[in-house]
């Protein structure tokens, strides 16, 4: 099916209705769920602020994203097009072939690779580990249940990657970051995946809610979140952090209670608020009191 786009013909270029429908597909607007945490682990570590390291974080943040969420389409694309909750998405539905999505994918490593020129000469190596983390993600859904840690482990790489990525140097300070970042991740994902449960148990996709219910999975999704608060607490004890910090991580672990109490295994009508709404609210909290911190203390 030709994407509605194409009308005009085969001209050479970039064709803005086609580039709208790639950036529609990625959900560009949600960057904010995992930007702030990159500047977070940026603003923590322990050098000099510059502008450099922020606009090449920034541009290898958008590379990194955009090709995680490329890819993760291309993979699901079969899946998403049975499921009646994902059928309209670009790839199912035609508006973009399966080839224009990997060339958009290319483009997304290239930015990611060009940013690390600009960075610690480290993530020249490590960058290859970032984009195996997207392409293992999708398969894992196949046979675990455990998938949405693997979600986590991939983008809550973000702050941990911003701490290496100007440093240079990985320890174990930013390791405590990664995963509490990991943690919050695959526990909204824990919350966003009750969408799918019936069609998940249908056609054999894992996930917590298909394999043990409503209930049980929202127990560990509440799990992970306090486990993630708990190693938001030791990244800041490894990293020196004042209290400003601290007091983000309370007010960060008062909001994920009120995300989790929207939730219930008798009322999910206040799902896409939780999922949506709350973790942009969350992350853009816990970056403004990382730099407040960093600027007061």
């Amino acid at each position: 099916m030709a994407s509605p786009s194409t009308s005009t013909g085969s001209r050479p270029g970039v064709n803005p209705g086609k580039l709208r429908v790639l950036l529609e597909m990625i959900k560009w607007e949600h960057t904010v769920f995992a930007l702030p945490f990159a500047y977070a682990g940026m603003l923590a570590a322990p050098v000099p602020f510059s502008i450099s390291n922020l606009v090449w974080i920034t541009v290898a943040m958008i590379g990194a994203r955009t090709a995680g969420m490329t890819l993760n389409r291309i993979i699901d694309a079969g899946i998403d097009a049975r499921n009646p909750r994902t059928a309209d998405r670009a790839i199912p539905k035609g508006l973009i072939r399966v080839k224009e999505a990997w060339v958009f994918t290319v483009a997304a490593i290239a930015l990611l690779v060009l940013a690390t020129f600009f960075l610690a000469p480290i993530t020249r190596v490590l960058w290859p580990l970032v984009v195996l983390g997207f392409v293992v993600y999708p398969y894992t859904k196949r046979f675990t249940w455990l998938c949405h840690l693997a979600l986590g482990a991939a983008n809550g790489l973000a702050p941990g990657a911003a701490w290496v990525a100007v440093t240079g140097e990985i320890s174990w300070t930013p390791v405590f970051i990664w995963a509490g970042a990991a943690l919050w991740v695959a526990g909204f994902d824990v919350i966003y995946a009750l969408l799918d449960r019936d069609f998940d148990l249908e056609n054999r996709v894992n996930s917590l809610p298909a394999r043990f219910g409503i209930g049980p999975a929202l127990v560990v999704s509440r799990v992970w979140h306090a486990l993630s608060v708990a190693f938001l607490v030791a990244f800041g004890v490894a990293a020196g952090l004042g209290v400003v910090y601290y007091l983000g991580v309370v007010v960060v672990a008062w909001l994920l209670f009120y995300e989790q109490s929207l939730v219930r295994e008798d009322d999910l009508s206040k799902l896409n608020m939780a999922f949506f709404t709350m973790n942009g609210v969350i992350s853009a909290i816990f970056f403004v009191f990382v730099l407040l911190d960093r600027v007061i203390g």
